[in-house]
């Protein structure tokens, strides 16, 4: 215990050190965690000097905890609206994918397995295969932070994706968890248990949880400490019925409810322990990485060339079928070129059986953070590949179709473009009709398309950010741009074209905004501050005639009933 205590000092200072590194140069921190367990790897292990302060399968072991803590944070924000997104969104690619990615993988997974004389071919084919198949909801979704927050499609698209990769892993982590496949019995007595759980996380969420709720009368903490409770009660549940701790942790987090504040607490109160458990991950993930052999490295290369080439690229082409737009097809694609952490609790329970080969293994660990550190890399260089490749070759397909699925009039001029057909942009879209005021949308959510058609008298459907659909809106003649979308990135670009048309923009950061004014901005809608005026100027007019407390009122409950109106009555309202 002490050693592992010492190993564990260790693996942090060595990442403290490098942290500060990273948060000096505004660097992300997941390569840094990586960086400092192969730095710290050796110490530890004892194959750089002195006895092994722990054996590898301490490590992994160690691992396992860490990311079944964080499939439980995962299980919490799961909202069961995300099945149908999956299913709305994504279900073409995610399909696709998984049987032309998967049966591809299988294959040279299999084809090598026999290549190296490797014990449990199939087995080995299978773990093969989920490594190059799933990809990272830990990762995915920290890169994708921003994008997710502001409901941007290419972050939904991912996010969808990696919950069904997700829900597969979890499958294949209760089948492979049996000892051997041969037997019927316990592959089924396992699918069984974990069917158990999922159903008992589903009966507590419903019943338990907000019971606990009620008899903590709103003390957060005791809420907090009764959802830590629930999480040990599964796992030791899940260590009784000889299945992967995993599966116990899903289900805990299913178990504890979503929505409402009370959820908000626990949710807060358990994000502030999720870094540390972050850390023990991927660190935990750098220090099992071995020099390689040759034959570590010809998997791992071919693991790479499956996870970073083969899959984003039947995504892309998956999501083009669906009728996505080039660029959020890339962008949606390009998220998902991470290695799943799902994967390593696969190869780790394998391991723990006995039933993967040891250069698999090894080859598994070694791809897994070479992935996790390029995707957070190669982020940086993703405008740069789309303008250079995927819009040179896409160009003329997507012309067509934006074409097809867009009307503007031909004599349109001195209009306004509005960039976004969510609830902001109903409500400008509402408010130009009333004007009189000629327009044009430009927005490139396929949930949103029928709306388009009916509701718009002119619009674009393709993306902003893209110079064709842009030029379909008529720019050059408008007189005012609009943007109701928050993001920066987007921003920055509509304040880049070439147009004498007056730039309206949205920003959720006063910082942001006044640099986005430096830039050119008209006017930058910052909606926390035009909130505060606007309760400052409603006060005003109570304090200073009763008269107007029933105007305002009315004028109030007009608003409400328009937005129930345009359907955004309920908490996940489109931005």
């Amino acid at each position: 215990m002490a050693d592992l205590v010492i190993a564990l000092s260790v693996m942090f200072v060595t990442a403290g050190v490098l942290l500060i590194v990273a948060n000096h140069f505004g660097f992300s921190p997941i390569p840094f965690y990586i960086l400092a367990g192969l730095l710290a790897g050796p110490v530890i292990t004892g194959d750089l000097f002195g006895p092994p302060m722990v054996d590898q399968q301490e490590l992994l072991e160690l691992a396992q905890w860490g990311i079944a803590f964080l499939v439980f944070v995962f299980g919490i924000r799961v909202d069961f609206g995300d099945i149908q997104s999956v299913f709305r969104d994504a279900e073409v690619a995610a399909a696709t994918q998984l049987l032309v990615v998967g049966s591809i993988a299988f294959a040279v997974g299999y084809g090598f397995s026999i290549l190296f004389g490797f014990e449990y071919a199939l087995r080995n084919a299978i773990y093969f295969s989920a490594a190059a198949t799933l990809s990272s909801t830990l990762v995915g979704a920290g890169v994708l932070e921003q994008e997710i927050r502001s409901n941007l499609v290419h972050g939904r698209l991912a996010s969808s994706i990696h919950f069904f990769d997700d829900v597969v892993a979890i499958v294949v982590i209760l089948i492979l968890s049996a000892e051997t496949l041969a037997d019927p019995q316990i592959v089924t007595s396992n699918i069984g248990y974990g069917t158990l759980f999922l159903i008992a996380g589903l009966l507590m969420y419903q019943h338990g949880f907000p019971l606990l709720v009620r008899a903590a009368d709103g003390f957060e903490e005791l809420i907090l400490m009764g959802s830590i409770s629930i999480l040990i009660a599964f796992l030791a549940a899940a260590e009784l019925a000889g299945i992967s701790i995993v599966i116990g942790a899903f289900a805990a987090g299913i178990a504890i409810r979503n929505d409402g504040a009370q959820a908000l607490g626990v949710q807060n109160g358990i994000e502030s322990i999720k870094d540390f458990f972050v850390a023990i991950f991927f660190v935990t993930v750098g220090a099992l990485v071995q020099i390689p052999t040759f034959e570590v490295l010809v998997l791992a290369a071919a693991l790479l060339g499956l996870a970073l080439v083969v899959s984003p690229a039947v995504h892309l082409l998956a999501f083009l079928y669906e009728g996505y737009d080039a660029r959020t097809a890339f962008y949606a694609s390009s998220s998902l070129n991470q290695m799943s952490e799902l994967a390593l609790v696969i190869a780790i329970q394998a391991w723990l059986l006995g039933t993967i080969a040891d250069g698999l293994f090894d080859a598994i660990i070694l791809a897994t953070a070479a992935t996790m550190i390029i995707t957070v890399i190669a982020r940086q260089y993703e405008e740069q590949v789309y303008r250079s490749v995927v819009e040179r070759l896409v160009r003329g397909q997507q012309t067509r179709r934006i074409d097809e699925h867009s009307r503007v009039a031909d004599d349109l001029e001195h209009h306004v473009v509005v960039v976004g057909y969510g609830r902001q942009g109903r409500l400008l879209v509402d408010k130009l009709e009333h004007l009189e005021q000629p327009y044009v949308v430009i927005e490139n959510d396929p949930v949103l398309r029928d709306d388009l058609e009916r509701e718009c008298r002119n619009y674009v459907f393709g993306d902003a950010m893209g110079s064709y659909p842009m030029e379909r809106t008529k720019l050059s003649d408008a007189a005012l741009l609009v943007s109701t979308v928050d993001h920066r990135p987007l921003s920055e670009h509509l304040l880049d074209l070439e147009t004498d048309a007056d730039v309206i923009l949205r920003s959720s950061s006063s910082g942001t905004a006044r640099q986005l004014l430096d830039d050119g901005a008209t006017f930058v809608n910052v909606p926390n501050v035009l909130a505060s005026d606007q309760l400052v100027h409603n006060v005003k007019r109570v304090l200073e005639d009763e008269s107007e407390v029933d105007a305002l009122k009315d004028e109030h409950m007009d608003v409400l009933v328009d937005l129930e109106r345009h359907g955004f009555s309920t908490r996940f309202d489109r931005i």
